[in-house]
């Protein structure tokens, strides 16, 4: 059980929460305790991770059809949401979450800055709730992402923000909670969570997107860009469906030779980041491992990779792809395993990489909802290969008695 003792900063005297809200944070602190003890353990047959790793892969293949039925029955919702948050004034985008939600923000940032040409920052759900939030008002629209809706601190980040006068958008695959009730607007994101989370951080990626362009509408911004970016998130359920056709018996094979591993990295830059986070959490969600997201930069700042480690280098065409290099470079030079993930026709990878896998190219605005999907997949069957290794071998039968001829 969590240890008991204060719990959080925004039930003290000086909090500026009224008291629904405070009721609300006591009881959702209550419901989080016990949802602890329900995870399942590292044991390397653990059944209940097993079976959720199962359900993954159904998951992942599902990706195109769930984000083409979120963005079509969420459409008139989102221009609704985004019609109300174009009101005057607005100066600031503030996005929030935890885990892959937090992933999600970061995935969507450059297009929100492009499209609004305002800042817009990703913030983990804690620090915004606790720490970041006193300069934010009426001029800052935050946007929280929880797919129970239930998350404890990033409720507490959408009622510390209404509390400060803040709009505020919720995206949630779970229509009628917490986060949903207490936001102005929701958006609900269609997908499942029964595996570990893969379609419901793509389909909240594509919907956050799709609102992002519609604010810009609504606001009268860049028309020629904002459609452009349209039609390219208009084709993404194609290229999910034909990345996992054509890239996932390599990827199973990488992780099949990488079960052994016990370390695994993921590097990128601007959305890609994402990607790698994505990655990282995958991984330490289906296996019993460690796997590590790094921002491409920071790689080279210390030394990252020790010999054997799979590294994968998610780099679209962009800005990044230089850095892309450098950082495969460095990673043979260090004895590392090199797996980039880039645009299809770049070459700049080739002769630092162990496997490339070419993906369809698009903007990189968009990019992480589709580069995220081969570390998904190398996640799933990298635990497979994990469990079947595991197994322990079947009885020998004993051998024959030998009988005189």
């Amino acid at each position: 059980m969590i240890p008991s003792g204060p719990s959080t900063p925004l039930l003290a005297p000086e909090s500026p929460l009224d008291d629904h809200a405070r009721a609300l944070v006591a009881d959702l602190f209550e419901r989080e305790a016990r949802l602890m003890d329900a995870l399942p353990t590292d044991d390397p047959l653990d059944e209940k991770r097993r079976r959720r790793v199962e359900l993954t892969r159904v998951e992942i293949l599902a990706q195109p059809a769930v984000l083409r039925d979120t963005l079509a029955q969420e459409r008139a919702n989102v221009r609704r949401a985004a019609a109300a948050m174009a009101a005057p004034g607005l100066r600031r985008v503030v996005m929030t979450g935890c885990g892959d939600s937090l992933a999600v923000m970061i995935a969507a940032r450059q297009l929100f800055e492009r499209v609004l040409d305002m800042p817009c920052e990703p913030v983990q759900a804690l620090d915004f709730a606790y720490y970041t939030n006193r300069s934010i008002g009426p001029d800052t629209l935050l946007i929280a992402l929880s797919s129970s809706g239930v998350t404890t601190r990033t409720v507490e980040a959408t009622l510390i923000a209404r509390a400060r006068g803040a709009r505020t958008l919720a995206l949630s695959n779970t229509p009628g909670s917490a986060l949903m009730l207490e936001s102005d607007h929701g958006l609900l994101v269609r997908a499942e969570r029964k595996g570990w989370p893969t379609q419901a951080s793509t389909a909240a990626l594509a919907l956050l997107l799709q609102f992002g362009l519609d604010l810009g509408a609504a606001l009268g911004r860049a028309p020629g860009l904002i459609a452009d970016l349209q039609a390219a998130l208009d084709a993404v359920p194609d290229q999910i469906a034909a990345v996992i056709a054509s890239q996932e018996n390599t990827i199973a094979a990488l992780a099949r030779a990488d079960a052994g591993r016990t370390i695994f990295l993921f590097a990128g830059g601007g959305p890609s980041y994402a990607c790698a986070l994505f990655g990282a959490a995958k991984v330490k969600e289906c296996s019993p491992d460690h796997a590590i997201a790094i921002p491409l930069e920071e790689f080279h700042h210390y030394n990252s990779q020790k010999a054997g480690d799979p590294l994968f280098i998610i780099a679209p065409q962009g800005p990044s792809i230089a850095r892309a290099r450098d950082t495969a470079f460095e990673g043979k030079r260090w004895g590392g395993r090199v797996y980039g993930i880039v645009t299809e026709r770049e070459s700049a990878l080739d002769p630092h990489a162990d496997a490339l896998l070419r993906l369809p190219a698009m903007p990189e605005d968009l990019s992480a909802l589709v580069y995220c999907v081969p570390v998904q997949l190398y996640a799933y069957h990298l635990a497979s290969a994990k469990f079947t290794a595991a197994e322990p071998a079947p009885p020998q039968d004993d051998e024959p008695e030998a009988h005189p001829s």
